[in-house]
């Protein structure tokens, strides 16, 4: 009978590395003529026929931000927070350059946050399976176990190694809370690798 592991206590901390954080913004209050900012502005690349924003990417933070003419933007590869927040405003200030008038205050809104890491011990995946509700593996498409907890935003991938990626979380703190639970629900169950 699998179990439910939704629902148990949380404790522990794995090691756990931010790949990628996705967050939007509505940047402007009226919509931007993105052939005006290939225009204006360096390095920008904009293909409407492939997509419909433009996007400049910065070397530090590294990071790709993509303009809509709705004056929204989507910032990506951010590693943290703070990288999302100087990302803005170093596209205000090129903006600012180039006479556009832009939102004084606007709500940043994280999307997705994606990390990998490692729970420091093996898994049964073969276990893990038949135990979890809210689990799928079949080990002959993909070498994952796909873990989607329904009281936690993140989803996990979790591989026989120990290896997981955790993809949902809107906020570092979630990210570390889910990941927490997760190994904690993990040794409860004993479904240790060898």
């Amino acid at each position: 009978m699998k179990q439910d592991i939704s629902k148990k206590p949380r404790e522990n901390r794995g090691k756990i590395k931010i790949q990628n954080i996705v967050a939007s913004a509505d940047l402007f209050s009226t919509p931007i003529s993105m052939k005006f900012l290939v225009k204006k502005i360096e390095d920008i690349q904009y293909n409407p026929e492939k997509f419909p924003g433009a996007c400049l990417r910065l070397d530090e933070p590294k990071v790709s931000i993509l303009i809509f003419n709705s004056g929204r933007i989507v910032v990506a590869g951010a590693k943290d927070e703070k990288s999302i927040h100087t990302a803005i405003r170093k596209l205000k200030t090129i903006l600012k350059k180039i006479n556009i008038e832009f939102k004084k205050e606007y709500e940043m809104k994280i999307q997705n946050v994606v990390a990998s890491g490692d729970v420091g011990f093996k898994l049964n995946l073969d276990e893990l399976a038949f135990e979890v509700k809210y689990s799928e593996y079949n080990p002959e498409q993909f070498p994952g176990l796909v873990y989607k907890p329904p009281d936690l935003n993140p989803s996990f991938l979790l591989f026989n190694t120990g290896k997981i990626v955790c993809t949902g979380a809107r906020s570092e703190e979630e990210l570390v809370e889910a990941t927490q639970v997760l190994i904690a629900r993990l040794k409860e169950l004993g479904c240790v690798g060898k």
